[in-house]
């Protein structure tokens, strides 16, 4: 389809056909109405990747809403997935035995992946490896989370957890938000210390929230802008509000407030 301003070269760093293996966003479902989320998918279709029926949001649906909601991302070619404080849930009210169970019924209703976190009920190196391996037998992709809301991990410990995912069977690991802002700044420490460590490529950062004490939307918006500045256009970014996803691509693209990154880099397609 014709594109307006199309004689306006955006970066060649970004990769904008789907489905894309770098450059991804990760668009958060709280609970989007099926009116609501044909309106977003709309039009943020074609730069969202992913969707995550945050916390345990999926129990809340009746069974046909849930399955039209994931036929309408199907759609789309957006992929669904399963946050993991709901897994969170089921481990701490049914341990181990109700890990199968559950990845057993996201399978029977077409749900294709789920998030292995421990932002709530912390996790054993062991048992995380028992938890994504079961999940993976089950036939799911899994998003492992590393990170914590209320604590510094550390770049040292976040990479040993994000291994520990990868070698269970995890596709891509997920940092938490609240790693990566410190006192209401980007946490350049861990940043450079997970990029030292670990194929950032296989990583997706998430941003912060309201529902982490302490954010602000101001803090959240520079760390995106970090983000983009650090790890260049193509960064994979997770946590990105519907309202706020048109904006993301246009910050990716050096269309929004903060502008293109260096201009002789940029006209040239290169990594800022």
């Amino acid at each position: 389809m014709a594109s307006p301003f199309s004689h306006i070269p955006l970066p060649a760093g970004r990769t904008t056909a789907k489905p894309r293996r770098q450059g991804l966003t990760m668009m958060m479902d709280w609970g989007l109405p099926l009116g609501q989320q044909a309106d977003w998918l709309g039009l943020v279709a074609p730069v969202v990747d992913l969707a995550k029926l945050v916390v345990g949001t999926a129990r809340l649906y009746e069974e046909d809403y849930l399955r039209r909601k994931l036929d309408l991302y199907a759609s789309h070619a957006v992929r669904p997935f399963l946050g993991g404080q709901f897994l969170e849930y089921v481990f701490a009210t049914q341990g181990m035995d109700g890990v199968r169970p559950f990845c057993r019924e996201a399978v029977r209703l077409g749900i294709h992946a789920i998030e292995v976190s421990d932002n709530v009920v912390a996790l054993g190196d062991d048992e995380r490896r028992t938890i994504i391996a079961t999940a993976v037998e089950c036939g799911l992709e899994v998003h492992g989370e590393v990170g914590s809301k209320s604590e510094d991990s550390g770049a040292e410990t976040l990479i040993a957890q994000a291994n520990t995912c990868f070698e269970a069977g995890a596709g891509v690991v997920l940092v938490e938000g609240a790693e990566l802002l410190r006192d209401g700044a980007p946490n350049r420490a861990l940043t450079d210390g997970l990029r030292a460590g670990l194929d950032t490529e296989r990583v997706i950062f998430e941003l912060s929230g309201y529902w982490v004490p302490g954010t602000h939307h101001t803090d959240n918006y520079q760390l995106k802008v970090f983000l983009v500045r650090t790890f260049g256009p193509d960064v994979n970014l997770a946590n990105v509000l519907p309202a706020d996803v048109w904006e993301t691509e246009a910050l990716r693209c050096g269309l929004s407030v903060p502008g293109p990154m260096h201009r002789e880099a940029w006209s040239h397609g290169a990594t800022p």
